[in-house]
């Protein structure tokens, strides 16, 4: 029986892709990199920002300039910071979603690569009806997504057993973070990364609306 569903933010819960390509945009033509279409944004993002900013410059990961990078990111975080609601809305029906859960005792989170101050942010602005029973983005002393650490912190701090959660996302980094984690999952069509993305990596269920979750989770409580 499915008790907590942990859902991925960027692409699953909300869709973040404007305010993350403008502030990355900001940054590298600060420092004089060429920026890039909002729509090529939904490749970049997903792993977290040092990942994200090494896929804007264009350049192999952990090559660049400690310093420049270090000096890139102050400034994406500090225009983030003001602007990372400007654009940034709930995907269609997701509250809806949300409500179901709450009508059927059923928990929910969130579990994002994004720093974890702006993951809470966001969570708490877009959804201040909603209680979610916990908020992690990327913390200090944690690995990113696909390890699975924290994960099993977030379940193990709520008190719930791997084969009774869900796992929620878009992308192939969270099918991977659900399975090194040993829990179900569910693919999202709606967000940053395709189907076959999705697939490939892994995903046996695939919900075309947020409504085709709770048939998921009616699934595996029938099982």
């Amino acid at each position: 029986m499915i008790k907590l569903c942990i859902f991925d933010l960027d692409g699953t819960l909300v869709n973040s892709l404007y305010d993350l390509a403008d502030s990355m945009n900001y940054a590298l033509k600060k420092y004089g990199f060429p920026t890039h279409e909002t729509e090529k944004y939904k490749k970049m993002v997903g792993s977290g920002i040092s990942v994200l900013a090494d896929r804007a410059m264009v350049i192999p990961v952990g090559s660049a300039d400690p310093e420049m990078k270090k000096n890139l990111l102050a400034d994406y975080n500090a225009y983030y910071s003001v602007h990372c609601m400007d654009k940034t809305r709930p995907y269609e029906n997701i509250k809806e979603l949300l409500d179901e859960l709450n009508k059927r005792n059923i928990k929910y989170s969130v579990m994002s690569n994004k720093p974890d101050n702006f993951s809470k942010t966001i969570v708490k602005t877009l959804f201040p009806e909603n209680e979610f029973a916990s908020i992690w983005g990327k913390r200090d002393g944690f690995e990113r997504k696909p390890s699975p650490q924290s994960v099993w912190a977030l379940i193990d701090e709520l008190g719930i057993q791997k084969n009774e959660c869900l796992y929620i996302g878009d992308s192939d980094v969270d099918v991977q973070t659900a399975l090194n984690a040993g829990l179900r999952f569910c693919g999202v069509k709606w967000g940053f990364r395709s189907v076959e993305e999705l697939t490939n990596a892994g995903a046996k269920f695939i919900a075309e609306t947020p409504f085709d979750i709770l048939r998921v989770i009616d699934n595996e409580t029938n099982a």
